[in-house]
This record gives structure tokens, sequence and C-alpha cells, in this order.
């Protein structure tokens, strides 16, 4: 006699699976303060469960991501150190965005610091949740097209780029081969996707 589905198999072949409960905030407490970033405790409770449970929540400001597309269909890129993984990481420019700062103009500030390029028209590709486990904050993703070098640079004191143009295509080939690995980076060219395949096809 064969065996029957396993666990997982019953779940997904039941008429209407059990969904998850919406957890209750309780409160929330100050845990600590860093120069970048705030940790809380946040206090919830289960509603079939009659226990609290703590989580640790990482409140950042949002950030911005850019995707510049410059008149040559080329994408520009940074590479810069990154103390996370101890290694060098290719990137594309953008940075945290102002209290109250709109991110399609925060997006425009910070390529224009990080790699001395400017553009426009430019627009918000979407938004993202780096990491809704542990982090509340967004990343917008932001287009700017016709983008060519006409500023000065403007680094904060523990920045230093090496800033690069490459092919759309070869960015994407680049992606693929593991060769771009920072994950709100990814997001962008995702993003960024079909609109490349509507201004390669003549569509845009």
């Amino acid at each position: 006699m064969p065996p029957g589905p396993c666990v997982s198999e019953a779940f997904f072949m039941a008429e209407d699976p059990p969904r998850p409960h919406r957890w209750q905030r309780l409160r929330t407490v100050p845990h600590a303060s860093t120069r970048i970033f705030d940790v809380t405790r946040a206090v919830y409770r289960h509603p079939r469960r009659d226990r609290e449970q703590d989580f640790f929540v990482i409140a950042a400001p949002d950030w911005v991501n850019v995707i510049a597309l410059t008149p040559q269909r080329h994408l520009v890129l940074v590479r810069q150190f990154r103390y996370g993984i101890d290694a060098f990481s290719l990137e594309v420019p953008g940075g945290v965005i102002d209290g109250g700062e709109d991110p399609v103009a925060a997006g425009q500030r910070e390529l224009r610091e990080e790699s001395g390029y400017t553009g426009g028209p430019a627009r918000l590709l979407g938004s993202v949740h780096p990491n809704p486990a542990i982090q509340n904050n967004r990343c917008h993703l932001v287009l700017v097209e016709n983008a060519v070098p006409a500023a000065e640079l403007d680094w904060d004191p523990d920045e230093e780029f090496e800033i690069l143009t490459r092919p759309v295509d070869e960015v994407y080939a680049m992606a693929a081969r593991g060769e771009i690995t920072h994950a709100l980076v990814l997001d962008a060219l995702l993003l960024f996707l079909p609109h490349w395949q509507r201004l390669k096809g003549g569509t845009v």
C-alpha cells in the first residue's frame, strides 16, 4: 500500500488550508540606540496562545537605491568596501533618506552625491521591505533616465567609491553570474527589467 501524503502535502491539498494569525502588539520598549539605527523590544501576544513573546526590531530610516540610465543605455554602478561582509560590493548608488524627504528627490540627491551623475525624468519604480523579519523600514527604488556626469562629488567622510558604467544587458549578466550580491540592488534590477524590455523593443 503506497504511503499517504506527508504533512506538507496534506496542508497544500486541503480545500481551505489554515491561515496564520495576526499577532497583537502590546507594547514597544527602547532597547539600544546606535548612529544608524535603533533597536526596540516589541512585546506581542498570539491570539490563541496565552503568553507574551518578545521580538527585537531594528528601527531604521528609509533608504533609496537608484537605477541611473545613461543616454548610451548604460547603468551607473559604484563599487565600495562594505564592513558587514568585509569585502567590496558592486551596487547602484543609494543611501539614507532624510526625514520628510521625497524618495525620488532623495534618489536624485544620492546619485549626484555618490557618482556626480544627474538626469531626468525620474520616477519611483517601487518600494520593498529589506528584511521584514527584523526591520521596519523600506527601501525605495528610483529610476533616473538620461543620467550624465554633471556635478561635483559629495562623499561622506567614510565613503569612497569606484564609479563605473556598464551596458544594461551586461549588468544583468553580471547579476546572473553572482557578481552583484546586494539584495536591494537585485530588487532594483528586477523592477527595472520590464521598463528595459519595453525600451529595447522601442515601446517606451
